[in-house]
């Protein structure tokens, strides 16, 4: 396993910009992997999942131990994303990590999840304000159902792409749920994430698709790049860095679909 400092040195900078703005590391780390250093598309995926499922584990801790997880809605989500997860894992391994059309595939999915996540990073007020109202008086069975199918739908987007869970999904809990709180669907989000990206992973590294070295490569940049880019998020003004970071990832979204 060879441990590589360019591949920290990235972790760094994604763990920082995670920091900063709250954006996953996956909508920044796997088309850096595959767009700046050629990393297979499927790899990429692959080696990303398990690094977000491993950073994951720490912000789940933290908010389990402050109370701020509602696991009724991480249930819901679960029950929809890991069937789904399976799935979609199942479908690969039909197809094959390597085949020429997953590639495709892969790129073209993550290219529209990237400029989902660019237009709900910088549109998410306007969007929850619109749709809110819609959810507000609606039963509790029906919001169970809307959150499997949105678990469903993360479970398949984020095995395919790495992308999704953080942006995307946080949007939809917000107008789902409007009376709830937002750190503790913020929360939820982040345990969420754990098991969809760790089964996913686990999923990948079965198929082959998993770079260990990229992995602990990863790791050891990000870890100390999320602490720094948490520390700094209060000197900096988030009315600059958010529309940048959504209009950079559309930028990137739309080269890979093109």
């Amino acid at each position: 396993m060879h441990i590589d400092p360019l591949y920290s040195v990235a972790g760094v900078l994604v763990g920082m910009l995670v920091g900063l703005t709250g954006v996953g590391g996956g909508s920044l780390m796997t088309p850096l992997l595959v767009l700046a250093f050629g990393f297979h598309p499927a790899t990429a995926v692959g080696t990303d999942l398990l690094y977000a499922s491993a950073t994951k584990v720490v912000g789940t801790g933290v908010h389990g131990w402050r109370g701020s997880v509602d696991w009724r809605v991480v249930r819901r989500l679960a029950t929809g994303s890991i069937p789904a997860t399976l799935l979609t894992l199942l479908v690969l391994s039909k197809v094959g990590v390597r085949s020429p059309s997953l590639d495709h595939a892969i790129n073209a999915a993550l290219g529209s999840a990237l400029v989902l996540t660019g237009a709900a990073t910088f549109f998410r007020a306007r969007i929850v304000a619109r749709l809110q109202h819609h959810f507000t008086a609606a039963s509790e069975r029906r919001i169970a159902r809307l959150t499997g199918v949105l678990g469903a739908t993360l479970g398949v987007l984020v095995t395919l792409t790495s992308v999704g869970a953080g942006a995307l999904g946080m949007t939809a809990l917000l107008v789902l749920y409007p009376r709830a709180p937002i750190a503790r669907l913020v929360g939820s989000d982040i345990a969420h994430a754990v098991p969809l990206t760790l089964v996913a992973g686990l999923g990948h590294l079965a198929l082959g698709s998993v770079d260990a070295g990229l992995l602990v490569s990863l790791l050891l940049g990000s870890v100390p790049g999320v602490i720094g880019g948490s520390l700094l998020a209060t000197r900096v003004s988030e009315r600059v860095l958010g529309p940048v970071l959504a209009a950079t990832l559309v930028v990137v979204g739309a080269k890979l679909l093109l």
